[in-house]
């Protein structure tokens, strides 16, 4: 039986089969546990399942000496140093595919939102201010016959394809071996949607001159990664309505703090990283977290382990 760190309480019944056969603490805040505490929970530790918010740094991972099994909660893994763990013979693991069509719908909910002013509509009416049925008030943008452009073509950017293509959208898309050029998705589209990994060649790619490229009725929907981003230069873009909006499901940092000069931009709309938030897409997370792990500390090799680079 071995020690196992989880830092959060997890839905479904993933953790009681995790429970059945290892030593599993639980962090039972709603709060991520802070850097320090981490790394004192998970120093005993021989497996560790974590979330995209927990940092597990090379330094983590040295103060760890016992640990054999890193399982992430998420498709991604640039909260981890793979590096590191990958040099002490330490498997990661991830959950794959199975956010992808919950995410796509996210994806499409957002473009519905901010194309046809939902957000605005909903605090109208809260606070008041629907007075009567007028022709030119909160005037939105037609989806249908729009053109969406997908910076990456993997399989959430595929599956909101097949969503936008059944609304009538013609879709673009860059890719790494098809595709479009971004500079020429960025002037053609009426939506841009993020689906490409964070990496450094990703990091800051939607800049103040991507932007600038963008048409000035068009919206920018990111539920990829923060980073990808730069948010001063969306946030400026915004206020001088160099585009028409923009809809975040993700920011960097994460959580943003309510004074964060981004909030204060208008037409945004910026959800808390639900992607993935529905009963049934969470609870198989869960349960392939948990797979990787007992795998690992099995000493097999992880269902899902982490393939990118490290």
């Amino acid at each position: 039986m071995a020690t196992v760190f989880v830092t959060r309480d997890l839905p479904g019944g993933g953790l009681s089969r995790l429970r059945a056969e290892h030593d599993v603490e639980v962090w039972p805040e709603r709060l991520a546990p802070g850097p320090a505490v981490l790394r004192e929970r998970v120093a005993g530790a021989e497996g560790l399942l974590c979330l995209l918010t927990d940092t597990v740094d090379a330094g983590l991972i040295a103060a760890a000496p016992r640990l054999r099994a890193i399982s992430n909660l998420a498709v991604g893994c640039d909260n981890v140093d793979v590096a590191a763990a990958r040099a002490r013979g330490i498997p990661v693991g991830h959950t794959p595919d199975v956010l992808t069509e919950t995410t796509a719908d996210l994806t499409l909910a957002l473009i519905l939102a901010v194309a046809r002013r939902l957000p605005e509509g909903q605090a109208a009416v809260r606070a008041g201010e629907w007075l009567t049925w007028e022709p030119a008030w909160l005037l939105g943008r037609d989806v249908h016959g729009a053109t969406l452009g997908l910076v990456g073509r993997g399989r959430i950017g595929e599956a909101v394809a097949r969503r936008a293509e059944g609304f009538g959208m013609t879709v673009v898309h860059t890719a790494r071996r098809s595709g479009v050029a971004l500079a020429d998705l960025l002037e053609r589209a009426d939506f841009v949607s993020l689906h490409c990994p964070l990496t450094p060649e990703t990091r800051g790619l939607i800049d103040a001159e991507a932007l600038a490229r963008m048409k000035p009725t068009a919206f920018l929907v990111n539920t990829a990664r923060g980073p990808i981003v730069d948010q001063p230069a969306l946030a400026r873009a915004l206020h001088q309505g160099a585009i028409a909006g923009a809809a975040l499901d993700v920011t960097e940092p994460e959580p943003l703090a309510p004074d964060d000069a981004l909030l204060a931009a208008p037409n945004l709309l910026v959800l808390p990283h639900v992607g993935s938030a529905t009963h049934a897409t969470r609870a198989r997370m869960a349960d392939l977290a948990v797979d990787n792990l007992l795998a690992g500390l099995a000493g097999r090799t992880l269902p899902y382990e982490f393939a990118g680079p490290g």
